[in-house]
C-alpha cells in the first residue's frame, strides 16, 4: 500500500510521522502549487470551493508519484467538506485513475469508524500501539502549530525582513526530526529560542489583528497568498483562530489558540446558538474574542460557495455593530490574484491607522476636558 494525502500546512509532517510509525508507506504530494490549482479547476466542479479543487489537483500529483491508496478525513454537519472523500473518489476514476479510497472519520464521528480507518492503513497494529502513534505524531502537530503561533506574533518586530520566517523553518526542520515525546519537546524549546533571539524592535508600534475563516484557506499559504508573511511584513501582530492540532483534536479545548471550543460557543450564542457546518459558528466566537481584547481589526477569510462561512458572514454585520469593530472580508477562488488582495490589504491597513488615530485622539480630549 502507498498512500497520499492532499496538502494543507503542515499537515504533511503530521501525516509523513503518522504514517512512518505505523509501518506504512507515505508518498506526499508537491508543495501545493499552480498546477495543483489548474488540474483540480479542470476536472472540478465550476462551483466546488476553492479547497476541493486543490485538494483534487494534489491527489493526482500524487497518484501520478506512485500512489495506489487516498486518505481523506471525514467529516460532519451540513458543510460540504463531509462529501469531499466520495467526490474526489468519483471524480479522479471517471479521470481514470486507480486506487483504493480510505476516509478517516472524526473520533467524534464515531471511534469504531475512526479505528476501523487505522486497520486498513495498518493492519498489524494493535488499538494500544495505535493510541500511542497518535498521541506522539499529534503532539509533534501541536509542537508546530505553538511554533507557528510564536512567528506570528514575533514576525512584526523583526528588525531583518525574513529573519523570523527564516528561523521558524529551522525549527521545522528540528521539530520534524525528533521521534520520541521528548526530544520533540527539546527540538520545540530549541526551535523557539531561535525564535526568541531573533533581532527584534520590541517597542515597535504594531496593529493587531485577528485572521478567522474557513480552516483550510486559514492553514494553507498557497491558497490565501501567504497572507500571513505579508501582513507580519507590514509590521503586524497576528492571532489566528485555526490551528491544524486544534481543529484535529476530539477534546475542544483549542490549546494553541487558547479559547475552549464550549466558551467560544458561549461568545457566539447572542448572534448562533447553533453548529452550522464547518467554522461557521467558531468564525462568529472568534471575531467577538478579537473585538473584546482590542485588537485593531480581523480579517474573515473564506472559499467562494462556501456555506457556512456565508452564513457567518451574514451575520457580522451586528456582531461588528454591537462591538464597534473593524472587519475585512476576503472571499477567494482559482480566479483570485495577489495584486488584488494587497490592495484590499494595503486599504484595510489604513483604515486600521486611522481609526487607531482617531481613537487616541478622542481619549485624550476626553482627558483633557476631564
Amino acid at each position: 500500500m502507498k498512500v497520499t494525502a492532499p496538502q494543507m500546512g503542515t499537515l504533511q509532517i503530521l501525516l509523513e510521522d503518522l504514517f512512518g510509525r505505523l509501518g506504512t508507506e507515505f508518498i506526499p504530494a508537491p508543495a501545493t502549487n499552480q498546477e495543483a490549482l489548474e488540474i483540480g479547476s479542470r476536472l472540478g466542479p465550476e462551483l466546488a470551493c476553492l479547497p476541493l479543487k486543490i485538494a483534487i489537483g494534489n491527489l493526482v500529483q500524487g497518484l501520478e508519484k506512485g500512489a495506489d491508496t487516498i486518505v481523506m478525513a471525514g467529516g460532519v454537519g451540513p458543510c460540504r467538506f463531509g462529501y469531499y472523500a466520495q467526490i474526489q473518489r468519483l471524480i479522479l476514476e471517471r479521470a481514470g485513475y486507480k486506487f483504493k479510497t480510505i476516509v478517516v472519520e472524526p473520533p467524534g464521528a464515531g471511534f469504531r469508524e475512526f479505528v476501523g480507518a487505522f486497520e486498513k492503513l495498518a493492519p498489524g497494529v494493535n488499538n494500544w500501539q495505535l493510541y500511542n502513534i497518535i498521541k506522539t505524531s499529534f503532539y509533534k502537530t501541536r509542537a508546530l502549530d505553538f511554533l507557528e503561533k510564536k512567528s506570528l506574533h514575533l514576525r512584526a518586530y523583526e528588525t531583518k525582513k525574513g529573519s523570523i520566517t527564516k528561523a521558524k523553518k529551522k525549527g521545522i526542520g528540528l521539530i520534524s526530526k525528533a521521534d520520541s515525546k521528548r526530544e520533540i519537546k527539546k527540538a520545540y524549546d530549541q526551535a523557539a529560542n531561535e525564535l526568541e533571539n531573533v533581532k527584534s524592535d520590541n517597542k515597535r508600534d504594531v496593529l493587531r489583528v485577528g485572521l478567522t475563516g474557513e480552516f483550510y484557506l486559514l492553514l494553507e499559504p498557497f491558497a490565501n497568498f501567504d497572507i500571513e508573511e505579508y501582513l507580519g511584513h507590514r509590521g503586524i501582530y497576528i492571532e489566528r483562530g485555526v490551528y491544524i492540532s486544534d481543529w484535529i483534536s476530539p477534546s475542544g479545548k483549542n490549546k494553541v489558540f487558547g479559547v475552549p471550543k464550549n466558551k467560544g460557543a458561549q461568545d457566539a450564542a447572542p448572534y448562533l446558538d447553533h453548529f452550522v457546518g464547518g467554522e461557521g459558528q467558531p468564525t462568529i466566537s472568534h471575531i467577538v474574542h478579537f473585538a473584546e481584547e482590542e485588537f485593531d481589526g480581523a480579517i474573515h477569510l473564506f472559499p467562494f460557495t462556501c456555506m457556512p462561512e456565508i452564513i457567518a458572514d451574514n451575520i457580522l454585520p451586528k456582531v461588528l455593530k454591537d462591538h464597534d469593530f473593524s472587519l475585512l472580508t476576503l472571499v477567494l477562488d482559482e480566479q483570485s490574484g495577489r495584486a488584488g488582495l494587497i490592495t484590499r490589504l494595503e486599504a484595510f491597513i489604513d483604515l486600521m491607522k486611522s481609526r487607531r488615530k482617531q481613537l487616541m485622539n478622542k481619549g485624550e480630549a476626553e482627558c483633557n476636558a476631564a
